[in-house]
């Protein structure tokens, strides 16, 4: 899964710079590297994937790799070899392989040949239906990927964006637009002085300007030879070639080169929806905790005032009673409140494995607000995910164990063995399918064999046993036990209102969490999809509290207006109205699908709905799992504060 976008706030602009102040190195560990004049310095190619197109939409979801025999590109001597990567890259789709391109620091070199392709029929269709699409090669210079120089409008700033286009349109004489097809790449790479010495040079930046030539002879990279188009006719065609180098000193640090690339758009809006939503949240909260507070404090005072009243005295009823009894009924069911809910085995899973997602992603975001996921280190983000869900898999046992254990589960063993295989199975399941049709697509987003097996025996040799050894822990560990004793015979539930039904309630809670993440679900998304770096982790990290926050108190408040209705099933509901947010979410990636995606095959369309549905059922079980801890946590503390006789 890819996560990237940008936007500035000045508790992430300090943690950005705090790495200007470890000697140039970032807090990874990635350590720079120093040049000579004439030192070779690599360009690594990766893929070629789909950015948005002229229209602002996206036309496909699928990536190839570079040397997709397709393309046709030119490869080094003795083949392309590939460039070793992070588990989270290969994930991601990154195909990190070497090129012909020679790059000499300081050296400028000024139209080199670089190769003779030719392309049948089916691969200049292919080409052309890709330019079409706004497909968009990645390089990578020194590590730093080699971009075009934009410059926004709105706030009148330049930036890099990672990658160039595949080809472009003109007009012909006949004033028809027609498809080109860039053969021509002119480098211009920045470098940096280390202390002014020369004989130390680093790469602080990269942008390439891609040209389409048509050359009727051999390349000589001069500006009058018109685009080059490649014609569907059954005829092979030929196509050369060329570079040019030009290097330029640049004042900027190598610990400060990314600043460029890092870039958001409509910084204002972001900024306006972000507080709004802040503000919004925080004066929800308080008023449903004020109110919350207030009427608990005032029920229990009266339900203890009245077991204080002898009932004899007042001819057996008191109008003590009558009043509470009238104003609020969750006393009344104190007696099932506890019951155990119907398959507690599943519950317990999900929660186990909510727990799990819980932890792994508030440790993430921590990490990436210290620095510790610089975009220097590809793939990091998906590489520590991975790790941290392998590691906490003792957390979503212990969680499991201790949530059945406490719902008076039988079948222990079954807990123990389904905790993390059924969630962590159903997602692998789901991303081999998807990457089936990946496989289908020769897409270089297919995960290959190799690293399927890696995920595999991560799972089974570390992620299993950890689990299997919290589960062992949970349940040793003493039952928790309910604060009042449970009636044999359960009561029987009165008919509730609309609003409390399942349906209503689920889409009233679940839609408040959800708010709170909308602005910032925004850019993850374009950072999805649209292959834009994500650096926002300083709001991302306020927006995940908030959702929290927002979670648990709306669901609680469920619950508490759900036992006054004497209806004690909070167990379940608790867990799908807070999951609810994960259905909101798909809803708004379908919504996402609509409007800034126009995607022109099956295969594309299948793939965005599956992986956004994987988004959905982890943030789903998540955002349950707060909610009924939460509301787990708010039945205990109201029955145990009162006096039941």
């Amino acid at each position: 899964m890819h996560l990237r976008d940008a936007a500035p706030t000045a508790l992430l602009a300090a943690l950005l710079a705090a790495p200007r102040l470890a000697s140039a190195f970032y807090l990874p560990g990635v350590a720079p590297t120093s040049y000579k004049p004439g030192d070779r310095v690599p360009l690594d190619v990766n893929r070629i994937r789909p950015v948005a197109a002229p229209d602002y939409r996206l036309h496909s979801v699928v990536s190839y790799d570079y040397y997709h025999p397709a393309f046709q590109f030119c490869e080094p001597a003795g083949g392309p070899q590939s460039v070793p990567e992070s588990l989270g890259s290969i994930l991601s789709g990154d195909r990190l392989m070497t090129s012909p391109f020679e790059l000499l620091m300081a050296k400028n070199e000024t139209c080199k040949p670089l190769c003779k392709a030719r392309y049948s029929e089916n691969m200049k269709v292919f080409i052309n239906e890709r330019i079409e699409e706004s497909y968009s090669l990645d390089w990578l210079v020194d590590g730093l990927p080699a971009g075009q120089q934009i410059r926004d409008d709105l706030t009148g700033t330049t930036f890099y964006s990672p990658g160039f286009q595949l080809g472009g349109f003109y007009i012909t004489e006949a004033e028809e637009e027609e498809v080109s097809f860039n053969n021509h790449y002119e480098i211009w790479i920045e470098y940096h002085e280390v202390n002014g010495r020369p004989n130390e040079l680093r790469v602080v930046g990269a942008v390439v300007q891609p040209t389409s030539k048509d050359y009727p002879g051999p390349a000589d990279c001069a500006d009058n030879h018109p685009p080059l188009a490649l014609t569907a006719t059954q005829e092979e065609q030929e196509v050369q070639f060329s570079y040019s180098v030009y290097w330029r000193k640049s004042d900027t640090a190598w610990a400060t080169r990314w600043d460029k690339y890092l870039h958001v758009f409509d910084p204002k809006i972001h900024w306006f929806w972000l507080i709004d939503t802040a503000v919004i949240v925080v004066i929800l909260v308080l008023t449903v905790m004020s109110v919350l507070v207030r009427t608990l404090k005032k029920d229990i005072a009266r339900y203890n005032r009245l077991d204080q009243i002898s009932l004899d005295d007042l001819g057996g009823t008191s109008v003590v009673e009558e009043g509470v009894q009238e104003d609020s009924g969750w006393k009344l069911v104190h007696g099932d409140v506890f019951r155990n809910p119907s398959h507690p085995l599943l519950l317990s899973i999900l929660l186990g494995n909510g727990a799990q997602l819980f932890v792994m992603t508030g440790c993430t975001i921590v990490f990436a607000l210290l620095g510790f996921l610089s975009p220097s280190n590809r793939g990091s983000l998906g590489t520590i995910m991975i790790i941290l869900y392998t590691l906490l898999g003792f957390v979503g046992g212990y969680a499991s164990a201790r949530t059945y254990k406490a719902m008076q589960g039988e079948q222990w063993k079954l807990n123990i063995a389904l905790t993390p295989l059924l969630v962590p199975g159903i997602v692998f399941a789901v991303f081999f399918l998807l990457d089936l049709f990946l496989w289908a697509k020769q897409s270089s987003g297919a995960v290959p064999f190799t690293t399927m097996l890696v995920i595999i025996a991560i799972w089974f040799v570390i992620s299993i046993p950890l689990s299997v050894v919290g589960s062992w822990l949970g349940f040793r560990s003493p039952r928790v036990e309910p604060p009042v004793r449970t009636n044999q015979i359960p009561r029987q539930i009165p008919p509730v209102t609309t609003y409390l039904k399942p349906i209503p309630s689920m889409l009233i809670v679940g839609l408040l969490p959800f708010g709170a993440i909308f602005v910032e679900l925004y850019f993850i998304l374009s950072s999805i999809w649209f292959s834009r770096i994500y650096y926002m982790f300083g709001f991302l990290f306020l927006c995940y509290g908030l959702m929290i926050v927002v979670c648990a108190a709306v669901t609680i408040l469920m619950t508490y207006f759900l036992l006054c209705a004497e209806n004690y099933n909070w167990q379940w509901r608790s867990f799908l109205a807070a999951g609810m947010s994960g259905g909101y979410i798909f809803f708004n990636c379908l919504l996402y699908l609509l409007t800034k995606v126009k995607l022109s095959s099956l295969a594309g369309v299948v793939l965005y709905v599956g992986y956004s549905a994987l988004i959905s059922f982890m943030f789903f079980i998540l955002a349950g799992s707060i909610g009924y801890f939460a509301s787990w946590w708010f039945v205990r503390k109201i029955y145990a504060s009162i006096k039941i006789d």
